[in-house]
């Protein structure tokens, strides 16, 4: 830097701002020592290899810095918010799933005690390998006692697994919320000082800019979970197939926008809506059609291919003797799964309430069971044999009918379908 005093720095200079060893106005900063100096301090010895600037320049530099520190500060503060948001709605999710594979094995040993030899023969190869084919009452006993031991360590080892998983996550809570107390805090500080006079603003300017640069190099991660659905029991809608039901579809339940196949056991969507008889039961907004059958006690399972569909839903619908209108009259109306194609991804939601499901997978086969008794609906993953989701504890309050949608017509092209499975023939 040159030795001269530039043009620039001749202005008016506040009687504080001299040198106390020199008398001589406090121009210059020098950025290795984070001190302001005068001319002659800068021809000493001491700052003759520093990096020197005008108070002025120095100023605008850190204020520039400061104001570019703190808008990459805010942004970075809604990226932590965002994945506060996504741990306290994976501590929600974890403790659901947790309580849906419980479900599960109250359901699997409810079949157990209730169906006992249709659903001992079901359980064949998934919990137990027994080679019995007409297994006698004793055997019979014998086996509930050695699955309900089984089933009491599981869910021991799902409870373990869960309460470790909670607590990763509310650390992970903690960590997170303090950052976002710093990232709110040290941009208002930045900003407060870009309003201060030349001096004050440089005052401790660098440990300012580098308390700003630390936080931005924090890198958080979510916290790592162990998976619950190595507790999960896998091949259960391998084992509801003995409640399998043929559904057909009814047409005068169908979207106009709906083409039901002669079998009346597949739909498609067409882009013209259908000239079809009026009838206060029809779906008159979203692309969804009612099964015939109707359910007032008992279990039932089916089966819906989905492959060729990019956004579908499936559940139940409460009946009424008057007939169904899209309009449901209550909160508890449907029950619904639905899967939604969004780019290379696919996204999952079920109702009520409206929940997002973390699976990204298509699939290609749901599953779907009905427990009237018990209020329980399940919807599973038939090509992996897993659970998907499922609700227990509803309350009906009348019979229940299948429910199939291929949501919201759009316009444009497009050829979306599923179809009944029917069931598997017993040879």
């Amino acid at each position: 830097m040159s030795k001269r005093l530039s043009p620039q720095l001749q202005q008016k200079i506040p009687e504080d701002a001299y040198c106390e060893k020199h008398l001589e106005p406090l121009l210059l900063f020098c950025d290795d020592d984070q001190i302001i100096l005068c001319g002659k301090c800068f021809q000493s010895q001491e700052h003759r290899h520093h990096v020197v600037y005008g108070v002025q320049e120095a100023a605008e530099n850190y204020k520039m810095l400061f104001q570019k520190i703190s808008n990459t500060l805010k942004e970075k503060l809604e990226v932590v918010k965002s994945m506060l948001a996504d741990e306290q709605e994976r501590m929600e999710e974890e403790q659901n799933f947790k309580e849906m594979i419980e479900s599960e094995y109250r359901l699997m040993f409810r079949l157990m005690i209730e169906e006992k030899e249709v659903n001992f023969r079901g359980l064949h190869g998934y919990v137990f390998n027994l080679n019995l084919r007409e297994p006698s009452l004793n055997q019979l006993t014998e086996f509930a006692a050695e699955l309900k031991e089984k089933f009491q360590e599981t869910l021991q080892r799902l409870n373990d697994l869960g309460r470790e998983n909670l607590n990763k996550l509310k650390e992970s809570e903690t960590r997170l919320s303090e950052q976002i107390c710093s990232l709110q805090q040290i941009p208002v500080e930045l900003e407060k000082k870009c309003g201060e006079s030349n001096s004050a603003l440089l005052q401790n300017a660098r440990y300012s800019l580098e308390r700003g640069e630390s936080l931005l190099l924090q890198c958080l991660q979510p916290a790592q979970t162990a998976d619950l659905s190595s507790c999960q029991i896998t091949g259960m809608s391998e084992m509801l197939k003995v409640f399998q039901r043929p559904i057909t579809l009814d047409p005068k339940t169908a979207h106009p926008c709906l083409v039901l196949s002669e079998d009346l056991r597949s739909i498609r969507l067409r882009n013209i809506q259908q000239h079809v008889p009026s009838n206060p039961g029809r779906f008159d907004f979203s692309a969804s059609v009612l099964g015939v059958e109707s359910f007032s006690s008992g279990r039932h399972y089916w089966e819906v291919d989905v492959e060729k569909a990019t956004k579908w839903q499936l559940g139940i619908c409460e009946d009424s003797a008057s007939g169904k209108s899209d309009a449901p009259k209550a909160s508890g109306d449907k029950v619904l799964l639905t899967g939604s194609m969004m780019g290379a991804d696919f996204t999952f939601w079920v109702f009520p309430p409206l929940r997002k499901v973390f699976l990204r997978e298509q699939m290609h086969k749901v599953g779907v069971f009905l427990d009237y008794e018990y209020g329980q609906i399940s919807f599973y993953d038939v090509t992996k044999g897993s659970l998907i989701y499922n609700f227990s504890c509803l309350t009906f309050q009348g019979a229940v009918r299948p429910l199939f949608s291929l949501c919201i017509p759009n316009g444009g092209t497009n050829s979306d379908s599923l179809s009944i499975c029917l069931p598997r023939v017993s040879s």
